[in-house]
């Protein structure tokens, strides 16, 4: 029910903050065409979102006879936590990471990267999947799936604003159209706040992720070994590919290397993580 809440609220802000933005960008007309496009988002969201993430970063399913060892891990975990097996996907990218997707646990991914396939040992990484398989568990992947896909649609019509205002303003069918000023600010702080919006529930999640996670392996210390790796080649080698909105998937942030981004990470801190999951062990 929470869970539900929380959905119903997200979807509500960002709708919102999308509608305002075609409103910019097209006035009146452009405010009826931002609502029909914030539905067709937020249908597609639920049942499509899954997919959009997964096509962002180029993540290609691979069956058990070509990871045998990666699909008996994700087997395992899956039993133990009592959900059907999720699909598994490697993303072709040496930014060492995972993230869980779907709208629920009968539809639901977990897709690793290469990076993370090269760094971690086999416990680590059963501890990382773990983490990831305790979100289906939890039923965050939807929220943070639906969160993600809404967020890059504002990023990109706010860039498409702020362009706008920069070669010559916008076009409107009335005589309500912004001033252009107050348009930019705006297509710079609606980013921002979806992010926010995304930060507001992703860090608690993420704790309770990490302490299920370590329950299913009755072992806390392969999940803050790995974050501890991950933190630190994460900043070294930050994701290629994909957006910051969709930050919030990912077991720790992909964009980390980036100055601006790390202001607003969706992450709590790895320190508190990592001290955490020792109490745990403790």
């Amino acid at each position: 029910m929470i869970n539900r809440l929380k959905t119903a609220l997200l979807l509500g802000l960002l709708t919102v903050i999308i509608m305002i933005l075609g409103k910019i960008l097209g006035g009146q007309t452009g405010l009826i065409i931002a609502f029909i496009i914030a539905l067709v988002m937020n249908f597609g969201s639920y049942w499509l979102s899954d997919k959009i993430v997964l096509t962002m970063y180029r993540a290609k399913e691979v069956l058990p006879h070509e990871a045998p060892g990666l699909h008996r891990i994700v087997e395992e975990l899956a039993y133990r936590a009592n959900i059907p097996k999720p699909k598994v996907y490697i993303i072709p990218s040496e930014a060492p990471n995972a993230f869980a997707t779907g709208r629920n646990p009968k539809n639901s991914a977990v897709a690793v990267t290469e990076g993370i396939l090269n760094l971690l040992t086999e416990e680590e990484l059963k501890g990382v999947l773990a983490h990831e398989i305790a979100h289906i568990k939890n039923r965050d992947i939807l929220i943070q799936t639906v969160a993600a896909t809404l967020a890059a649609v504002i990023m990109f019509v706010s860039d498409m604003i702020r362009w706008g205002a920069i070669f010559g303003g916008f076009s409107s069918d009335d005589d309500d159209s912004p001033n252009i000023f107050v348009a930019l600010i705006f297509a710079i702080l609606a980013p921002i706040a979806a992010i926010l919006i995304q930060l507001a529930i992703s860090r608690s999640r993420e704790y309770l992720a990490d302490a299920t996670g370590a329950k299913l392996i009755n072992n806390p210390y392969p999940l803050a070994k790995a974050l501890e790796k991950l933190d630190a080649y994460s900043k070294a080698i930050p994701m290629n590919m994909g957006s910051p909105a969709t930050s919030h998937l990912f077991i720790v942030n992909p964009f980390s290397g980036r100055a601006l981004i790390t202001l607003f990470s969706t992450h709590p801190p790895i320190e508190e993580r990592i001290k955490r999951l020792l109490s745990m062990g403790r």
